[in-house]
């Protein structure tokens, strides 16, 4: 294609857009409605994804040691434990060391055990894949001076059970959104085109070929979902700005926190730019391309 021919043609879409206003506005209604939604959906399912990993990876597993096992048997054990496949870190704490980690967590009152310290000897074990920690709290408990072995199992299941359908969920809902939005502008810039079918008849009885007649709607369909973009871009960036504000300083005790403003939204915010520029020029390709047929 000639430069001269592409310009024209870049030219004939605004001459379109312009001259076809309320069409124009419908297209970018609906695009901005549907991309605000998928915008939304998108920064809730990341957070909610980075709210998850954090989670997962504070899962740990609790080996507490028999009170009779003496040093050589803590240390094998301790082998025992890194040699099980899939495991990440295994950290020793002493029985002093839980006492005083007691204390720090519920007040003063706990170090009245110092004298006669009732806890055990215990090693935290991690999971390279926190699903495997199943697996790696089984493998613990068959070695010997193991007492007891815990890491909240019916929780741990229920809330890798939960996380793995929301994901699901908001994935589905997204690709939902964006077939709407297609959908919505395919039907929009379809109207516009029978109207002006005479007119692409003519170029096509005259020997234009389909990309000629193609190039002005495909161009149209991508300024409508650049358009459409402009306002989902501009709300959710100021939203999560506020939302950041208010929500993080309230999570700064807890194990685990939303992700940062930058480089955040500017992922989301090229996110939505290619989004509406897809749906735009998708919709205009698959709403041409029954008129070229003659």
């Amino acid at each position: 294609m000639k430069i001269s021919t592409f310009f024209r043609h870049i030219r004939e879409s605004f001459r379109n857009i312009i001259r076809n206003s309320w069409m124009t506005f419908a297209s970018v209604s609906a695009v901005t409605v549907t991309l605000l939604l998928v915008g939304v959906f998108v920064v809730l399912m990341l957070n909610m994804n980075k709210i998850a990993t954090d989670i997962e990876e504070d899962v740990e597993v609790k080996v507490f040691i028999d009170l009779e096992a003496d040093e050589a048997a803590i240390q094998e054990l301790g082998k025992n434990l890194e040699s099980i496949a899939g495991v990440a870190n295994v950290e020793y704490s002493s029985k002093e060391q839980e006492l005083q980690n007691l204390i720090e967590d519920l007040g003063e009152d706990f170090s009245l055990f110092e004298q006669d310290n009732p806890l055990y000897n215990t090693y935290t074990v991690k999971a390279v894949d926190p699903r495997r920690t199943d697996f790696v709290a089984d493998q613990a408990s068959t070695y010997d001076f193991v007492n007891s072995v815990e890491y909240g199992e019916e929780r741990v299941e229920q809330l890798f059970s939960f996380f793995e359908v929301a994901r699901n969920v908001g994935l589905v809902l997204i690709v939902g959104l964006l077939f709407t939005a297609m959908f919505l502008i395919s039907n929009t810039i379809k109207i516009t085109i029978v109207a002006r079918r005479k007119e692409i008849e003519i170029m096509k009885l005259v020997g234009a070929t389909n990309w000629f007649v193609r190039w002005p709607f495909i161009l149209e369909g991508l300024w409508l979902g650049m358009l459409g973009s402009v306002i989902p871009i501009s709300l959710i960036t100021t939203g999560y700005i506020y939302g950041y504000d208010l929500i993080q300083p309230k999570l700064e005790n807890y194990f685990f926190s939303i992700l940062d403003v930058t480089p955040f939204i500017y992922q989301v915010n090229i996110i939505i730019l290619l989004l509406g520029s897809l749906i735009g020029v998708w919709g205009s390709m698959m709403s041409v391309r029954k008129f070229l047929k003659i």
